[in-house]
């Protein structure tokens, strides 16, 4: 027997360290070959690392959390034959702890070239509920919410299976196979006292992301505006479109309308389409409109990016979108697809409430907030009729945008949207 050492691989783009998010095996497991052993985390996104051979787990080279550069000792794994350890391979003795269990984190790229074995799917926690406090508010994505809120089912009942506890889609459905979507818990485990606590390291990506807000919001000086926009005319176009063309060309939801209105309102407002390099004070506009389109998934929040929106008509850009939410809620957008926004537009949907105040996504200087859409009673023409509202509620670099620049910029993107022929006049 012999023992094959594998060292934290050189993942590219001149990264010298990178962070051990997870660990996929313990000491005294088994392994076989392109089963993915472990998560790092660089500066942009989350990197499987595999197992190039077969044999068992003697030591791990590092705790989730910590950061290791590349080159050093990632793990020892005993191998039929000979193996490639040699003397300078050889950790100082220290006893073989087993890493202590992480959050579970997705893979958000697969930027190595080795195979990666598929995940196994999280198995769903057995119980049909779990008592909370009636203030407590479990840990689940907004679209878990709303699909528990569909089913009319309380959501902390529902006992989660994913990290930290999280509630996913599997345990909606296990509760509902389970006959207990109108269920009452008793009222002996309703209100009862709960005295336990539980710790969650910050690593992976919620520790970028939590970096990345921080940075954002001690660097750039943050302003917001909101505007409310009258959006009747732009969802009878939507539903015309939808009634016309969605069975051969795909729905349209509202955010290709938005991207689009970006792309003319941009014509006359090059400075919102811009980063700002602070270090080097240097502003640079660029021509390409890259629009990030904020998405949660449950591992956090991700921003893939719709590359020249400036060249695509709504379909493509609603393709595009659906495509790179899926990938990225799937832990499968790459790298690129990441990286590179030139302008960012966020939004929770029917979640989206009436104002929001969103950071910046550095180096950015402009990010577009999106709420819900709403019936209201508005005066039209001196006559109270019900007209779908929506608001926009969008933050600003205020070092290199003037308030005055933002308000007209927004109120153009309102005239757009509540002239949607506009969109398309050239």
């Amino acid at each position: 027997m012999g023992t094959h050492v594998i060292k934290m691989p050189d993942i590219g783009e001149g990264i010298a360290e990178v962070e051990l998010s997870q660990w996929h095996v313990k000491v005294g497991d088994l392994v076989v070959e392109d089963q993915v052993l472990a998560d790092v985390m660089t500066d942009k996104a989350m990197v499987d690392i595999p197992s190039p051979v077969h044999g068992k787990v003697i030591a791990l080279g590092g705790q989730p959390g910590e950061v290791m550069a590349v080159g050093s000792i990632l793990i020892s794994i005993e191998v039929e034959g000979a193996g490639n350890l040699k003397e300078s391979d050889k950790p100082a003795p220290v006893a073989a702890k087993e890493a202590p269990a992480a959050p579970k984190v997705e893979a958000v790229v697969e930027s190595k070239p080795a195979v990666t074995a598929p995940r196994p799917a999280a198995a769903v926690c057995q119980g049909p509920m779990v008592a909370r406090e009636a203030d407590e508010r479990p840990l689940a994505s907004p679209a878990v919410r709303k699909h528990a809120l569909d089913l009319g089912i309380q959501l902390r009942l529902v006992r989660g299976s994913g990290p930290a506890g999280r509630v996913l889609h599997e345990d909606l459905d296990a509760y509902l196979a389970q006959g207990q979507s109108n269920a009452s818990a008793p009222v002996a485990a309703a209100y009862a006292q709960r005295h336990d606590e539980e710790q969650i390291q910050v690593i992976g990506m919620r520790r970028k992301i939590a970096q990345r807000m921080q940075e954002a919001t001690q660097r750039a000086a943050h302003f917001s505006y909101v505007e409310e926009i009258d959006v009747t005319a732009l969802e009878e176009l939507r539903s015309h479109l939808n009634e016309k063309h969605g069975a051969s060309r795909g729905k349209l939801t509202l955010l290709p309308f938005l991207v689009r209105a970006l792309v003319v309102a941009l014509r006359d407002f090059p400075q919102m389409n811009a980063r700002y390099d602070d270090e080097a004070q240097v502003i640079t506009r660029l021509g390409a409109v890259h629009v990030g389109v904020a998405t949660q998934s449950d591992v956090g929040l991700m921003v893939p990016v719709v590359r020249h929106a400036e060249a695509r008509s709504l379909w493509d850009s609603a393709a595009e979108i659906s495509r790179l939410a899926t990938a990225a809620r799937n832990g499968k957008a790459s790298r690129d697809e990441l990286s590179g926004s030139t302008i960012t537009l966020t939004s929770l949907g029917a979640l989206g409430g009436i104002v929001s105040t969103p950071v910046l996504n550095l180096p950015e200087v402009a990010i577009v907030g999106v709420n819900k859409i709403v019936e209201r009673p508005v005066v039209v023409k001196g006559q109270v009729v019900i007209r779908k509202m929506m608001n926009l509620s969008s933050s600003f670099d205020h070092r290199v945008v003037d308030g005055m620049d933002a308000a007209l910029f927004i109120q153009a993107i309102r005239g757009l949207l509540e002239q949607p022929v506009t969109l398309f006049v050239e």
